[in-house]
């Protein structure tokens, strides 16, 4: 008798047991359920996951960065900057290059004036030449000019003094004869030649 009322309990627990299984299976099913219905990612249960997959998808992406962007821009920023440093060396190039040139054309400008003061200074130095050799020639032509007409001046004279002498002993003659008196030729002369002199 107390076997069979035992028995009994038993399978009443048993009944309790599944009739509270069913009742936690169909809050599972309605919590399944709601949970489909919402965002997974408001759902606590599965936080753990989701962190562990973004940790891995972080760690895949720092991987890829690490390996393939980041040398690639490491590569193209230290390219950028060797052809910064090769440009900004070409430009003191070109500068230093220019410095040069200026230089150059002012030395050159220099030199140029320098020779062409050297040459207006030679050519004057020519030209004073020529000219003193023209003068000197041209004072020697008017020293001989000047003596040739000094000598044809003083031939004249000489000419328009006879010629003075031989006038004036004739005019003396012709008055001493007009006036009634001989005429001496030689005192005539004497006395022409006296007055002319004195």
């Amino acid at each position: 008798m107390a076997s069979n009322s035992h028995d009994t309990s038993h399978e009443a627990g048993h009944a309790h047991d599944a009739a509270h299984g069913a009742v936690d299976a169909a809050h599972g099913a309605h919590d399944v359920a709601h949970g489909a219905s919402g965002m997974p990612q408001l759902d606590f249960s599965t936080y753990g996951n989701q962190i562990f997959w973004l940790l891995v998808t972080l760690v895949v992406i720092f991987m890829i960065l690490s390996r393939v962007a980041l040398p690639r821009i490491a590569a193209i920023l230290s390219e950028r900057q060797g052809a910064i440093t090769n440009d900004l060396a070409a430009a003191e190039d070109l500068k230093s290059k220019a410095l040069e040139a200026e230089n150059a054309y002012n030395q050159a400008l220099a030199d140029a004036r320098a020779e062409a003061q050297r040459i207006a200074a030679q050519a004057r130095a020519e030209i004073q030449a020529d000219l003193d050799v023209a003068i000197a020639k041209a004072d020697a032509d008017i020293a001989a000019k000047a003596a040739e007409s000094e000598k044809a001046i003083a031939e004249i004279q000489a000419g328009a003094v006879e010629s003075i002498k031989l006038v004036a002993t004739d005019t003396a003659k012709a008055l001493v004869t007009a006036l009634g008196g001989k005429a001496d030729a030689k005192a005539v002369a004497a006395a022409v030649t006296a007055k002319m002199e004195g």
